[in-house]
Parts: structure tokens; sequence; C-alpha cells
């Protein structure tokens, strides 16, 4: 198999170019607000790149996941954040390319930037429909991919376009795939994997992986509540998917010959996820917890375990919260990991995953973290698979 070339590697000169990026922007509650911009604004040095080398650009995304047309989400919004970012731009919203007058593509000013409506908006998307793709390639001259958090999935403006015109890599894709990619094959050692969130089912595969590649692997969130059950505590009513207790207890097996070190909390805070105004107590891990209560936090023991491996990192690599970090009674152990990370200035920090960033995004200390990465599923999988549909869809 061939190898990605990226658009600095390239000469992509007065060319129509398709750039598939990652708009998937978070919004605020009622979907009239983009709540943080980070992915439009790490697009911003792709598109400048390709701007600068006298290229017309037609940008496509998708934004969370509709079911049909909802002009709730459209990325009208999104064309409105780029007007900030590229004053001397215009950007058009293409509202159905399927059907807009072919001369609106032919006739694209060098100052204009074309945004297509929502990609998930057709249902061909999703299933990568041959056709669909075909439509979408014979928009451009060139395919580049700068959307690492999508390229996990097989859709068409991911893997079905590149298989029809010149394709290349973007800077941001580029620079999520050497991180990641150094911190898997040449880690500096040791190497220390935090995981977080809620379900296990999703994660299984990644920290089976990085029981292999990592010296300690610290579980904290809902997921350690599965390893709790596999070592019969009681967890009071804390999610937990319990048809996965038995592969938990092959992975801990599995890090006893690896000899990696997966170390569980020893204390957890439990209390009332609904309740904003009372915290929760602290409790040891084995303890009896009442039937009507959550594990929802590390406790401050387990916090000072974990610092002190954080602490003595050479690669660091977190995907997922510790703890229930949008009730700020149980945001203070997720909270500690983000400040022992950052204070490790010696360690190669790798970070990602919608909620990791959502739980940090606010935060200073930011420009402390070496990797901050768009991708939450897109990045697990890279950890897990060593690449993705839509990397291998680029390589000729």
């Amino acid at each position: 198999m061939g190898k990605v070339t990226y658009i600095d590697e390239a000469n992509i000169e007065n060319k129509r170019v398709l750039l598939r990026v990652d708009y998937n922007v978070s919004l605020n509650e009622d979907k009239s607000e983009i709540a943080d911009d980070a992915r439009i604004s790490q697009s911003l040095p792709t598109i400048e790149y390709l701007l600068k080398n006298h290229n017309k650009i037609i940008l496509v995304s998708h934004l969370d996941r509709p079911k049909t047309r909802d002009p709730k989400l459209s990325l009208k919004i999104v064309c409105e954040r780029l007007k900030k970012y590229l004053p001397h731009m215009k950007i058009k919203l293409i509202d159905d390319f399927l059907t807009e007058d072919k001369k609106t593509f032919e006739n694209q000013k060098p100052d204009e930037i074309f945004v297509l409506e929502n990609i998930r908006f057709y249902l061909e998307e999703k299933n990568d429909d041959p056709d669909f793709a075909k439509k979408l390639a014979a928009l451009a001259d060139v395919y580049v991919n700068d959307a690492f958090a999508v390229s996990h999935r097989p859709a068409a403006s991911v893997v079905g376009v590149p298989a029809l015109i010149p394709c290349f890599g973007g800077l941001l894709l580029k620079s999520e795939i050497e991180m990641i990619g150094k911190a898997i094959d040449d880690p500096k050692k040791p190497l220390v994997a935090i995981i977080g969130g809620s379900k296990i089912s999703t994660k299984i595969a990644l920290i089976h992986k990085l029981v292999e590649i990592a010296d300690y692997v610290l579980l904290g969130g809902g997921l350690a509540n599965v390893f709790f059950r596999a070592q019969r505590h009681p967890i009071g009513k804390s999610i937990c998917e319990y048809e996965m207790v038995q592969e938990a207890r092959k992975l801990l097996y599995f890090a006893a010959q690896k000899n990696t070190a997966i170390i569980l909390p020893t204390d957890v805070v439990i209390g009332d996820p609904n309740n904003k105004e009372k915290g929760g107590i602290d409790v040891r891990v084995g303890d009896k917890i009442p039937a009507d209560m959550m594990i929802l936090d590390i406790g401050p023991e387990t916090q000072a375990r974990f610092g002190a491996v954080i602490a003595k990192a050479g690669t660091i690599i977190w995907n997922g919260p510790v703890g229930l970090f949008e009730n700020p009674n149980y945001k203070q152990g997720t909270d500690f990991i983000y400040y022992a990370i950052a204070h490790n200035t010696d360690a190669v920090s790798i970070v990602g995953g919608g909620d990791t960033l959502a739980a940090i995004s606010k935060k200073e200390y930011l420009d402390k973290i070496t990797h901050i990465s768009t991708g939450g599923g897109a990045m697990l999988e890279f950890i897990e698979n060593g690449t993705l549909p839509g990397i291998e869809a680029l390589k000729r």
C-alpha cells in the first residue's frame, strides 16, 4: 500500500478543491449559537495554505446526526463564524449541491469559499453510495481530507470521493497522524494512559491495545464500575454495563501477564447526579454503597495515586472524563487529571474525545498540552488499529 501525500508535500495550484473538514461543532441547548468553535479554527491553516496557492475551495462537513433535513442543523451558523475568521473571503452556503446550477461552481470567484449544506442531510453519505460520491467528486479537481475526527467513518465524503480524483491529506490530519502515531509506535517511557467515560463497550478493544503498549493504564468514570463488579465490589445504582464484567476480568488477567499496571480508583465520591446543590461523600471502594446512590467521581486518595503516576510519565494519552463533570460537584477528579497532566511539562501529552475536550475547553494551561486531538472515536480507533478508513483511502 502507498502512503498519504499531504498538501505541503504536493504542488496544488489553481485547482478546485473539495475540502472535507469536521465542523461538527458543539452548539448551545437551543442550537442557536456555537458553544465551542475549536474545530473551525483548527481547519484554518489548511484553508489558508490552499488559498495562498490560488485554489478555489468547496468545504464539506456534517453537523450532528440529522435524520432528515433539519433547519436547526444547517451549516449556516458555521458560515457566519467562518466569515469572522476569514473576513477577506465571501462565504457562500450551497443549499443543495445536487440541484444547484452548474454555473455557480463554474463561476466561483477566487475570493469565494463555498460551503455545501450539512452532508448528513443526504442518506447516501452514510451508505457511501457510489453515485453520490461521483456527484461530489465532479465538483472539484482535487480532494483534501482534513477531518481526522470523521476518518473512522466509511462515508461517501470520506472514502468514496478520494477513490475518484487526486487526493491529499490536510495539515490538521497530518499533525493528528504524526502526533498520535509517534505516541503509539515510539513513546517516551513510561507511557501512561488515562481512560474514562461512561461506557466500556466502546473502549474495550482500546484498553486491550493499551495494556499491550502502556506501562500504566488508569481507569475512571462509569467504565471503572464494570471493574468494581468484576472484583465483586458494591456500586449502588451506578451506571454499569453488567454484560461486560467477564471482559473486565479477562483484561485484568491479561494486564497481569503483560506486566502492565491497571490502576483502579481506591476511593470514590457517591451522591445524586441531579442534585447541583449538595455535594457527594467520599467512600472507599469495597464499602457498602446505599442502593439509591451513584458513584460520580474519583476520590481524593485516588487523585493522589493517579497524580503520582502522571507526574513520572514520559508520554500521556487521556480520553474520557473520570466523573460527572457536567455537575460542578463531581468535576474535581477530571479537573485534577487535567492539571496533573499540564504540570508534567516533560511529558508528551495527547488529549482527545468530545467529552474530555468539553470538560477542559474553558481552562488555562491548554497550551501545556502537547496535542489536543479533534477526534474522539477516531483517536481511539487509530490507537487500536494504527490507521482509519479515511486514511487508507488517501494512500496512493
